[in-house]
């Protein structure tokens, strides 16, 4: 498996993807998801400059964190157990999956003591999926009023998760929901809001999520390889 080149090939198919989009001069941030991978293989990655990586599990990004150089920007994009917000609150970036309110109170609880606010993605069901976490979409715009008034925590963005299907085009409508719902919170201008990223598509589904406005994808099999 040559990382190297499909990491290459990924930012080649997000280039040309973006050339299919309403706004073909944004910027993509890639962010490769190292679930599961050894540090031998993520150095692979750290080799072409690429510093943005993402994780599911709070003890992975634990393990990993001391083992990766300084430069490398962390974004934790697996659901968050209250308990363990302290554990990874110094460590990342991005959370990309706030989706209620008593965990945006921890988070804003924990960051009153780093004197600096989390940056962090509201996670939205638009499939109303019983197997995943996030909001429905009636309750984003609620939910994002309330956590506004917490004043460590800064609302960034949407991020949601495809459903599994058979051909990417058959989530492109979830895709152009989600994008549409990211600029009707743009216009409404809540306080202290800023609708900077869509976090959506992954191995699957990337080039559609692009071509529909996302402008943050997390890919690792692609990268890696199959999961086994």
């Amino acid at each position: 498996m040559d990382i190297v080149a499909n990491l290459r090939n990924i930012k080649t198919e997000i280039d040309a993807s973006l050339l299919k989009s309403p706004n073909p001069e944004r910027k993509v941030t890639l962010i490769v998801v190292t679930k599961n991978k050894k540090i031998e293989e993520i150095n692979e990655v750290l080799k072409e400059e690429h510093f943005i990586l993402g994780e599911n599990r709070v003890q992975e990004l634990k393990d990993k964190y001391d083992q990766l150089p300084p430069e490398v920007s962390w974004h934790l994009i697996g659901h968050l157990q209250r308990n363990k917000v302290k554990y990874i609150i110094d460590k990342v970036k991005l959370i990309h999956s706030l989706e209620n309110y008593s965990l945006a109170v921890e988070i804003n609880k924990r960051m009153t003591l780093e004197k600096k606010p989390m940056e962090c993605l509201v996670q939205v069901n638009p499939a109303r999926e019983e197997s995943k976490y996030g909001l429905e979409m009636h309750e984003v715009i609620p939910f994002i009023r309330e956590v506004a008034h917490l004043p460590w925590v800064k609302i960034k963005g949407l991020m949601t998760i495809a459903p599994e299907v058979n051909t990417p085009e058959e989530v492109r409508p979830i895709f152009k929901e989600m994008f549409n719902l990211f600029n009707d919170i743009k216009k409404t201008q809540i306080f202290d809001v800023d609708m900077d990223y869509l976090s959506m598509g992954m191995t699957n589904d990337y080039k559609v999520a692009v071509e529909e406005g996302s402008n943050m994808v997390r890919i690792g099999s692609a990268v890696f390889g199959p999961r086994y």
